[in-house]
């Protein structure tokens, strides 16, 4: 990669230009994100999985960006007008806003009011206007007439559409207009569909006015959905006069100021460019690079909800029961036994319209007892608050412990081609049903098998860059997957593709040679993998784990790089590798700075001697248990000053969603978080995804379906 973009991906993200090198040599090796920030630690002074993340969008950006210089190159020069000055500056671009500029006076564009006046001969009075060099246009003008130019006010204005689009071509001028309406006000008024009962949610922006350097993400997109929908007209309020007095005052800057007459045909042709042409392209221009920050801080919060939910606490290996509630259609219940196998299914009807609720206890309670049931998982959706209390009136061990769970992305699920591999012989009821008792046993095995933006991560998804959000979920799964570990003989494939330098195919191959020869029994099977090579391996190894092996070591996050290592440390305390794993006493006594080598310096050391003491740790907590209030099941329930419990459902910029036990979640706004001790600027800081809070009710709008809440704890 050039120095030049090496240099610029270092500015932007305050790294040095030795981490951001030496990270792009590791991509164009077949490194992956994980891989680099987890084993690779000497190589990129410590950068996260985020940082590393960001310095491979960027590589990809420039990388995309130097095709396009080819191509612009190649466009120019086949023209003839490729000159050193303008290669130099093509080649110098690290922003694609320039490079376009510098490439539009060049660009086959369609016939223009510019195009038939150089047709019609006056691009020789139009440079003379443009550049002074005449002191009287309208005598100049009567040379210029032909059987095309029958006038002199004829040839002055075919002139001045010369320079408006001589000015639309500049780079200069159009950076001052974009400095200009990039401090300008987002003005909206109602459009023509304004009265259309789906315009209700946006009538809050029906007269709205807001800078657009401050507009909050959220805002700006909500606003632009609602005139992608045509329920508002949208503009930024920039005077055309006083944009014009600027350019025209920039243009005397660099020449002189012209005489009366010049001034006013140079003025008019200003006018005409800013009006016809700058402001039209460059307002939405700017809009768009303000829509870009916005996505940018919008898939920020997106990812990091994803995290949240990904990382949720697992209740383990548990034999579950799992129900996806229902009115008319019952509630479907299976059971799963600890590996999340399919062991019965029935469907039970203890609420309204057939309210069998004694044969539903009945048949409960023998399920239970006859599949040794550990913990109960209900889906949250339509009838989960209702089947939870119906749950807690049927006879059962103590210890068997009710869970709500998240019902985010099942359907999507239970539709799935995944969904009809696993159970070709059940409906898209029974499988939603196993998806809610698997996710609450390992959410992030059985989450990865959904398309993270069907998990509702976040506010106005569908409205920001696709491309970019996907990249950025991706790798928040993959992060997420490699972080925690994989267990290789029980994973499945989708489980398995998002370890590091797997994939589909390999994680496809994986199961298959599983399935013929057994459990794998060390990692360096995995070389017998058919396709996994050497560079597959050095990738996924270390994040797969092997429980009971052999070497104690292929069940921890030590690379197999990495293991003659810890062989001499145990040499050097004198006790066999074996010794050394889960035993705290004696890995304190290792000094990480005797065993650094030339490709394994201290950070690594380091990090072997910490996975030493608590191998395969799961970074994850443990589920636990929670209770909605029993005295609240509607809106119409609630009062200001009540104070509830709650789960957070989504987190946004400007505050978090609760689920209180009723149909309609409340609003913690941000200026609610911080208790009335502290401000709070990022709901993050204070919140996690399925967090269980306490919260006391501030506002209940009936009519509008909203509740306002304050966060307690």
């Amino acid at each position: 990669m050039k120095e030049l973009y090496i240099k610029t991906i270092a500015e932007k993200l305050s790294v040095r230009e030795w981490q951001v090198e030496n990270c792009v040599k590791l991509f164009e090796d077949g490194a992956t994100i994980p891989f680099i920030s987890r084993y690779r630690k000497e190589k990129t002074g410590g950068l996260d999985d985020v940082a590393v993340a960001e310095i491979r969008h960027w590589a990809d950006v420039y990388a995309d960006m130097d095709k396009r210089k080819e191509s612009i190159l190649s466009t120019i020069k086949d023209a003839g007008k490729l000159t050193g000055e303008l290669e130099k500056a093509i080649s110098g671009c690290v922003e694609s806003r320039v490079l376009e500029d510098l490439y539009l006076p060049f660009k086959p564009k369609r016939r223009t009011r510019a195009t038939a006046a150089r047709e019609a001969g006056l691009e020789p009075l139009a440079d003379e206007i443009y550049d002074l060099k005449i002191s009287d246009p309208q005598k100049e003008a009567g040379k210029f007439l032909n059987d095309k130019v029958s006038t002199p006010e004829e040839a002055l204005s075919g002139a001045r559409d010369i320079i408006a689009e001589k000015l639309n071509e500049t780079v200069s001028v159009r950076e001052t207009v974009r400095q200009m309406l990039r401090s300008r006000r987002l003005v909206s008024k109602p459009a023509k569909n304004a009265d259309a009962p789906e315009a209700a949610k946006f009538r809050g922006y029906f007269d709205f006015s807001e800078s657009l350097q401050h507009i909050a993400p959220h805002r700006l997109l909500a606003v632009l959905r609602a005139e992608n929908e045509g329920y508002l007209n949208l503009h930024l309020d920039a005077d055309p006069e006083k944009c014009g007095n600027k350019l025209y005052y920039d243009y005397c800057h660099e020449r002189k100021y012209p005489n009366q007459k010049l001034g006013e045909q140079i003025r008019s042709a200003i006018d005409d460019a800013y009006r016809r042409l700058l402001e039209p392209s460059i307002s939405n221009e700017v809009i768009k690079e303000a829509k870009e920050k916005a996505d940018a801080e919008s898939i920020k919060v997106f990812g990091e909800n994803l995290r949240q939910l990904l990382l949720a606490p697992p209740a383990g290996q548990k034999r579950v029961m799992a129900i996806d509630p229902g009115f008319r259609t019952g509630c479907k219940v299976v059971c799963l036994d600890a590996q999340g196998n399919l062991l019965h299914y029935e469907t039970i009807f203890p609420h309204p319209p057939v309210s069998e609720k004694v044969k539903s206890i009945r048949a409960v309670s023998d399920m239970i007892q006859k599949y040794k049931i550990e913990i109960i998982a209900i889906g949250n959706g339509t009838a989960g608050r209702e089947t939870e209390e119906f749950i807690k009136r049927v006879p059962k061990p103590e210890t068997v412990k009710v869970f709500q769970v998240s019902e985010d992305g099942a359907s999507i699920y239970s539709a799935s081609e995944a969904a009809r591999e696993e159970f070709p012989d059940y409906d898209v009821t029974v499988r939603g049903a196993v998806s809610i008792g698997r996710r609450l046993m390992d959410p992030l095995a059985e989450l990865v098998k959904i398309d993270p933006k069907s998990l509702g991560v976040g506010q106005y998804q569908h409205d920001v860059d696709q491309g970019l959000l996907k990249e950025k979920l991706d790798n928040t799964v993959e992060s997420c997957v490699n972080s925690v570990g994989v267990n290789l003989n029980t994973a499945s494939k989708h489980l398995l593709s998002y370890v590091s330098g797997i994939g589909p195919a390999l994680a496809e191959n994986i199961v298959q040679y599983r399935t013929e020869n057994g459990p794998f029994k060390s990692r360096k099977d995995l070389l017998n993998v058919k396709r996994l090579g050497g560079k597959a391996f050095e990738q996924c190894a270390g994040f797969l784990r092997i429980p009971g092996a052999a070497d104690p070591l292929d069940n921890s996050a030590v690379h197999p790089e990495s293991y003659h290592i810890v062989e001499k440390m145990a040499r050097s305390l004198g006790v066999k590798t074996e010794d050394l794993v889960a035993n705290a006493e004696l890995c304190s006594k290792i000094k990480a700075e005797d065993f650094v080598e030339a490709d394994f310096g201290l950070p690594t050391v380091n990090d072997i001697i910490k996975e030493l003491q608590k191998p395969g740790r799961d970074p994850r907590e443990s589920a636990s248990e929670f209770s909605f209030s029993d005295d609240v099941h509607t809106i119409e329930d609630l009062s200001a000053g009540m104070e509830l419990p709650g789960i957070v459902t989504n987190i946004t910029a400007f505050g978090a969603f609760v689920d209180i036990g009723i149909k309609q979640n409340g609003l913690i706004h941000v200026s609610q978080m911080g208790g009335g001790k502290r401000r709070v600027h990022n709901p993050s800081e204070v919140l996690k995804l399925h967090q269980h809070v306490k919260v006391q009710v501030i506002s209940v709008d009936t009519e509008r379906n909203r509740i306002g809440l304050r966060l307690l704890s």
